[in-house]
């Protein structure tokens, strides 16, 4: 990682470089600094600790020609002031070299992003040095952590897991004048545990800005419960069964749903919120329950970039939105489709207003009273627990129906009590398709997609209960 600049000098150099060759265009830069923290633990001991940091810088040159704009990126790791201009040249001849694009527009002419406040405090200005995370901000979670290693080992568990902690600065400047900046925490814990003989396991994770919220031995007191309930096993057949899922499973779900929600595609007829005949299911009703699907950049606690931020381009997102401010979208609002995600170009060519994507999702009720899932637990008759979902894949896109695993616990609900664990299940599942089978909304908390967890870290998603959950065959998987 170069010392030479700061990311906000980086900038600027690229940007100031004039253009070679004939014609006009435009230019995009994007510095990014990154720091990372981490510990891993296994068997009940910590095995490694580490930091890094890098940097990554990303030119996108816009040559505007007659008729049009094409568009050539070129994106580099550790970029010295010496090779910025190379960079820029790469991306200018790339840009030379390619056909017009579909998506050509104006670059967002706003002014300085101006200060706002978060669950953080006010965003930094433009010039202030990049935030950065260091293995001190893991030390009071470390010293709770070998308290409850400790602990565990004492009552015949073993504890397997991770915990890690990022700070991404981005520094994003245009030629149009547009100056932006976001600091970005992200952390999550993930903790595994095994009885002594390996025969039985259990997962939780937890995701987190700063690690001050993480009570370590309170996870694993409930991976211990949830260890008592696997001494007793019952083999289930497949089936669809009434399903209890908590937040985590829930949110890879409705992830994945989101992540398949173009504006586009669907107005190409090509995935579940395309309308027969023509144009998008904005407006139809998924789901007789009172939910909410959506996102917001201010939302406390799950704070994210309140500009795009778009290193290419593709179907529903564009280089030339770059900048563009973020505000709250509805998704989903009291059970009825409300927007899809869009870049300016492609709401224009479905149809429908410019909602691009933003890095964060919240699903809700507005029902009064919603559950907790200890409650729901309670008032369940006969149906299953999950714990969490993986090997998440896409089958139909046309009715958004995907397949995956269970994993690391179901459970028997029988009388409101858990009386066992079965076995783990392949299931088919829509998204979509579950939202309108829905029984139950619990209430909303913070929570960790487990399977998307690398990808998508801030969520917070309601434990619900779903009539008829698919549970196609019997998996070996444990």
């Amino acid at each position: 990682m170069s010392s030479e600049l700061t990311p906000q000098e980086s900038v600027e150099r690229a940007l100031a470089l004039p253009k070679t060759g004939p014609g006009t265009g435009d230019r995009v830069v994007i510095a990014e600094e990154t720091s990372t923290a981490n510990l891993r633990w296994a068997g009940n001991t910590l095995t490694t600790n580490g930091v890094s940091r890098s940097r990554q810088l990303t030119v996108i040159a816009i040559d505007r020609r007659d008729g049009g704009a094409a568009v050539g990126v070129v994106s580099r790791a550790g970029v010295r002031a010496g090779q910025i201009e190379d960079v820029v040249r790469q991306a200018e001849q790339a840009a030379s070299e390619s056909a017009l694009v579909e998506d050509a527009n104006e670059l967002d002419r706003g002014g300085e992003l101006s200060s706002f406040g978060n669950d953080l405090g006010l965003e930094a200005g433009w010039d202030a040095a990049p935030d950065r995370t260091e293995i001190g901000v893991l030390r009071d979670f470390a010293a709770a952590l070998g308290e409850t290693l400790r602990v565990a080992g004492a009552s015949g568990r073993k504890l397997y897991g991770f915990a890690e902690h990022q700070v991404e600065s981005t520094f994003l400047g245009t030629s149009a004048g547009l100056r932006r900046r976001h600091d970005q925490p992200t952390g999550r814990v993930e903790l595994n545990a095994k009885s002594a003989d390996l025969a039985r396991s259990a997962w939780t994770g937890v995701a987190t800005r700063d690690f001050t919220d993480v009570d370590i031995a309170g996870l694993d007191a409930g991976l211990a419960g949830r260890l008592d309930w696997a001494t007793r096993t019952v083999a289930l057949p497949a089936g669809r069964y009434e399903t209890l899922l908590p937040p985590t499973a829930v949110s890879d779900l409705l992830t994945y749903l989101y992540w398949s929600a173009g504006a586009k595609d669907a107005a190409d007829g090509r995935t579940v919120f395309s309308k027969p005949g023509g144009g998008t299911r904005i407006g139809d009703r998924l789901s007789a329950q009172p939910v909410t699907l959506s996102s917001d950049p201010r939302a406390a606690g799950l704070g994210c970039a309140p500009f795009v931020i778009a290193h290419a381009s593709g179907a529903d997102s564009s280089v030339f939105d770059n900048g563009l401010p973020l505000g709250r979208t509805d998704w989903i609002r009291d059970g009825s489709l409300a927007a899809l995600v869009s870049s300016r170009h492609s709401a224009a060519v479905a149809g429908v207003p410019v909602t691009p994507a933003i890095d964060n999702l919240i699903f809700a009720t507005s029902a009064p009273d919603a559950p907790s899932l200890e409650q729901m637990i309670a008032a369940t008759g006969h149906g299953l627990l999950l714990t969490c979902l993986w090997y998440i894949r896409e089958v139909d896109p046309q009715t958004l129906l995907l397949t995956g695993l269970t994993r690391d616990g179901v459970y028997l609900v029988e009388n409101g009590e858990v009386t066992g664990a079965v076995n783990n299940f392949r299931f088919n599942e829509s998204p979509v398709g579950m939202l309108g089978r829905l029984l139950e909304v619990g209430a909303a908390e913070p929570t960790l997609p487990r399977e998307w967890g690398d990808y998508f870290n801030r969520a917070a998603m309601p434990p619900v209960r779903v009539e008829g959950f698919n549970m196609s065959s019997v998996s070996q998987a444990s």
